[in-house]
């Protein structure tokens, strides 16, 4: 028996479940929110480790649903740490007074459809149980947190953190012996201010990475009043760009050009601190691989010229994948840092990781002592926290089962045999090769629009067609075999989870493209969707 009904459940109060909760509360529905942290915020919530702050620019990531909102807040640097973007999601928390729809600390631990009255059964675990007609997952594509896969964890006798789920009153790491586990961005950002802090640090690689200089400062003064009358042009632009990332589009491929041409163009981008500029730089840098190679080897040799020692340089210069086809970090000193007297690196695919233990940790060389353990490992990307709830659709499908060889829907928005079930920015759509809050406002949009049709043509439930979502995974597959992408072993492709199906998951066709076709489904009266009446 329901402790309540409602018209949906949205689970997650970051930036996706706040805006979802804004535009169902303007349609009119009844709605709560479910959030495992015990605030607003999702991402910025919980990655609170040193030096956290996002890598697309604060002016970008931004929501611009409310012009109003756009030009009441002010951005201090040109990437926002994240105490700053906590401060702007509860801002907008606080503006459009959504708490009082939220119930904090609390995790859905199950969602169960019923097809007699086409509802969602909702299970926590606080133990309320809650039926709605909709169910709209915002739960994030970087939140269900991945550690090492070695035994030994809990015998650790020191002081152990994951970067995705920090201390809220931080860590002192002043005097410690601090072991960091993981050079993805977590680790790349947090790494040169633990260094600064702690007595003695080594950092344990698996796979270097590509970090490209953020060049971040504080904006100067006018630059927010510019940005503010300028900002209907700044979001169509976006909007218009592959990434949500307004970047000139480059017009020649990097075999076409001379070396000089070439060095001139990867200097340029260089300088430009961006995400995606040295990427890119020409039109076929993650189409081909010696196209692709000409980009690597400039970074290399970036990174030579900041090191000191050449096998350290060597180490840190990745070689097992095209660059970009990880996601590239954005980075303060990253690479200087590995200059320092006090810290390490440790090769992890030449000793590879074997146990904790309650010293420190255990490679196959030898074993190391330590007052603390970083564990800067990274997430179950994309899928982990829709598959860690217990989500039965038609006939008591389980969705982990479903997924098991990969994820599976239509759009990134449906999953066949799962009605009145959404995913924003789920597998499928450009969400992580995206600004996410470009994503997130289309994703939410649509559902609003979507949920408005059903209520307007007397329909009680819409499900992803089996052949839409055959087709639409093929399609995503085929666009992503075009690419370089399946040739890293990235999160992307689930590579870094033990077990996990490698897939490529995101969608590589770019926003412009994705966003054309979701429109059309829509025009077409859901094309692709059934439908059935009240």
């Amino acid at each position: 028996m329901a402790d309540e009904t409602v018209d949906a459940v949205v689970v997650g109060a970051g930036l996706a479940g706040l805006y979802m909760l804004h535009r169902l509360r303007e349609l009119g529905l009844r709605s709560r929110v479910f959030e495992a942290g015990g605030d607003v915020g999702g991402t910025w919530y919980w990655n609170r480790y040193p030096g956290a702050r996002c890598d697309v620019e604060s002016v970008l990531y931004s929501y611009s649903f409310s012009p109003e909102l756009e030009q009441e807040w002010d951005w201090t640097e040109r990437y926002a740490t994240q105490p700053e973007i906590l401060r702007y999601v509860n801002h907008v928390a606080d503006r459009f007074d959504l708490r009082k729809d939220i119930t904090f600390s609390t995790r859905v631990t199950s969602m169960e459809y019923d097809e007699d009255d086409a509802s969602w059964t909702v299970a926590t675990d606080t133990g309320e149980v809650v039926r709605a007609r909709f169910c709209i997952m915002a739960t994030g594509c970087l939140s269900y947190p991945k550690y090492p896969e070695v035994p030994g964890r809990d015998r650790f006798e020191g002081e152990s953190y994951h970067t995705s789920r920090w201390p809220h009153d931080g860590v002192d790491f002043t005097g410690r012996r601090v072991a960091v586990i993981g050079t993805g961005s977590s680790g790349v950002q947090s790494i040169p201010l633990i260094a600064e802090q702690a007595g003695d640090l080594t950092v344990f690689q698996r796979t270097p990475n590509f970090s490209y200089p953020a060049h971040n400062a504080a904006l100067a003064p006018g630059v927010m009043d510019a940005t503010k009358a300028s900002y209907p042009a700044l979001r169509d632009a976006a909007r218009d760009s592959r990434a949500g990332i307004p970047l000139d589009l480059p017009e020649h491929s990097a075999l076409e050009v001379d070396d000089e041409v070439r060095r001139a163009t990867y200097e340029k981008r260089w300088g430009l601190g961006t995400l995606f500029g040295v990427t890119a730089a020409f039109t076929d840098l993650l189409l081909d691989r010696a196209a692709n190679e000409t980009a690597a080897e400039f970074v290399r040799a970036k990174i030579r010229d900041v090191v000191d020692d050449p096998d350290v340089a060597d180490l840190l210069c990745p070689t097992d994948h095209p660059l970009g086809t990880k996601r590239p970090c954005l980075d303060t000193n990253y690479y200087a840092t590995y200059n320092r007297p006090d810290v390490h690196l440790v090769d992890l695919r030449a000793t590879p990781l074997v146990e904790i233990t309650p010293k420190g940790l255990r490679t196959t060389e030898c074993e190391y002592e330590f007052d603390t353990i970083v564990y800067a490992t990274g997430f179950d990307a994309m899928t982990g926290a829709l598959t860690h709830i217990d989500i039965r659709g038609v006939g008591g499908q389980s969705l982990e089962k479903k997924w098991e060889a990969g994820p599976r829907t239509y759009l990134g928005l449906a999953v066949a045999g799962f009605p009145n079930l959404f995913t924003i920015t789920g597998p499928g759509s450009p969400s992580v090769l995206s600004n996410m809050i470009l994503s997130i406002e289309q994703h939410v949009d649509w559902i609003a629009r979507c949920l408005q049709y059903l209520d307007d043509h007397g329909l009680r439930s819409i499900e992803a067609s089996e052949a839409a979502e055959d087709g639409w995974v093929e399609h995503v597959h085929q666009v992503g075999e075009f690419t370089l992408y399946p040739l890293a072993n990235s999160w992307y492709m689930g590579a870094n989870v033990e077990g996990k199906a490698r897939v490529f998951m995101p969608y590589i066709g770019g926003l412009p493209a994705y966003r054309e076709r979701c429109d059309d489904v829509a025009a077409h009266g859901y094309e692709g969707f059934e439908v059935e009446t009240c």
